[in-house]
């Protein structure tokens, strides 16, 4: 009798809260009198935008009338720039504004409690949604939905999945050897899953799964952040990879995977893992086979200039780094060259001030792209790297990346033409004025 009035209790908390963020149902807004990028065509259409709860309902080249009805909140966007909030698919929320120390020894509720703060951050910069590779964000993900916390879209992958000794491995030394069955707090967190071998590998890619996991995270190489694994190592087996693929395959979502050099994303690739995250050491030979299966590229980047992850000068660490950093204008001409499927993301780790850069990472884009090609990257095309998720995707009832009628309402207003001056998301605090997710609008500096 006590279980069934526990489990009673705990069912009525979770419809009580879930019912705390559903309440807060956003007004009708129209935005009349924008030039409308819709993330898709090399152009722009002037027209106004009605959004009806948190979709868009009507575009139109003429005035929609309101018929005074006083539910509408009318936004004047006086001829400024109106584009898709902007998608970065590649973050670690827990992990971007904390030092790596304290990111693995902190008291994990402190630590969503500063994610929370870097979520919101995130999303003043514009950026309405975000793929999450790895450091523990599901539950964040969900309080976000919830009304909870402040932030992006979050599409986690919960736990990233690495071998002993692999880039998700941040134990101390003395932590080897492991007692069989022995966790650690990050593991015990949902920060990080050691796992080694296929039966280990498909039981913790099934709690990622179970805990509401999008996609899944693997290590399939060596890292710059880690201090383990030198980068020219390679992470996991074919059996191994295949037990996480067959894993979320068959709950209709897929795997993708921390890999620099050939060896791991050739190894990844053989295996049914789809999306490749970073392979600034591809080759050509490995670049073709990511064409020929139609693999997702999600490239950073990754420069050694002012903008890298800090990391102390002539550590193990910093030479990977500038090892790997040399490979990124190849990495980029290969994609091109072959016509990959290419995400961008930023991948911060460890350091506030570089998350603070993320609209300027997005801008150095134009080292190899046109402004066009970056803002449709970084809206509609990103966003249909994250649809891969299938019936995992936790946002079905709209599109994302791109102003459309039946599109999410998540939106910027933007003070100039990033079409013509890529820059301006560099500094979305004084050129984005109006930033909308969801049909809540979270900045409005029009109406001062």
């Amino acid at each position: 009798m006590k279980s069934k009035i526990f489990c009673l209790a705990v069912l009525s908390f979770v419809i009580n809260v879930n019912g705390y963020g559903q309440s807060k149902q956003p007004t009708k807004v129209l935005i009349q009198n924008v030039q409308i990028f819709n993330g898709l065509d090399n152009k722009t259409t002037q027209g106004n935008v009605l959004i009806e709860g948190n979709l868009i309902a009507k575009i139109s080249t003429t005035s929609i009338p309101t018929a005074n009805d006083q539910t509408i909140k009318v936004i004047d966007g006086k001829g400024k720039f109106l584009m898709p909030g902007l998608i970065d698919a590649h973050v670690h929320l827990m992990f971007e504004s904390v030092p790596k120390l304290q990111a693995m020894t902190a008291d994990f509720a402190m630590l969503n409690f500063i994610a929370a703060k870097a979520s919101e951050k995130q999303l003043l910069r514009g950026f309405t949604t975000v793929r999450d590779l790895g450091g523990g964000s599901l539950s964040l993900a969900k309080a976000i939905d919830m009304g909870l916390a402040v932030g992006p879209r979050v599409y986690s992958s919960g736990a990233f999945i690495s071998q002993t000794g692999g880039h998700g491995d941040f134990g101390l030394p003395t932590d080897v050897p492991r007692k069989i069955g022995e966790l650690s707090y990050a593991e015990r967190s949902g920060i990080v899953a050691v796992a080694d071998g296929q039966d280990a590998v498909l039981m913790r890619t099934r709690e990622q799964l179970r805990q509401g996991a999008t996609q899944i995270k693997l290590m399939a190489g060596g890292g710059v952040a880690s201090d383990y694994d030198p980068l020219d190592v390679t992470q996991y087996t074919d059996a191994e990879f295949k037990a996480a693929v067959v894993a979320a395959q068959n709950w209709g979502t897929y795997v993708t995977v921390h890999a620099y050099t050939p060896n791991a994303i050739k190894t990844a690739i053989n295996a049914g893992v789809t999306c490749i995250d970073h392979g600034q050491l591809a080759d050509e030979e490995t670049a073709k086979l990511m064409a020929q299966k139609g693999i997702w590229w999600s490239l950073q980047p990754f420069l050694d200039d002012e903008d890298a992850n800090p990391l102390p000068a002539g550590s193990p660490n910093r030479l990977k780094q500038i090892e790997m950093s040399k490979g990124t204008d190849d990495a980029y001409a290969l994609a091109k060259k072959y016509k990959i499927k290419t995400a961008w993301g930023t991948d911060v780790l460890f350091d506030s001030e570089s998350a603070k850069k993320q609209g300027k990472k997005l801008a150095k884009l134009s080292r190899w792209y046109t402004p066009f090609e970056i803002l449709k990257m970084a809206t509609s095309t990103n966003a249909e790297l994250l649809g891969m998720s299938g019936k995992r995707n936790p946002y079905q009832k709209g599109k994302l990346g791109e102003i459309t009628e039946g599109a999410y309402a998540d939106l910027i207003l933007v003070d100039g033409n990033p079409l013509e001056n890529i820059d301006l998301v560099s500094d979305p605090e004084n050129n984005f004025l109006v930033i909308m997710k969801d049909g809540v609008v979270y900045k409005n500096t029009l109406t001062r």
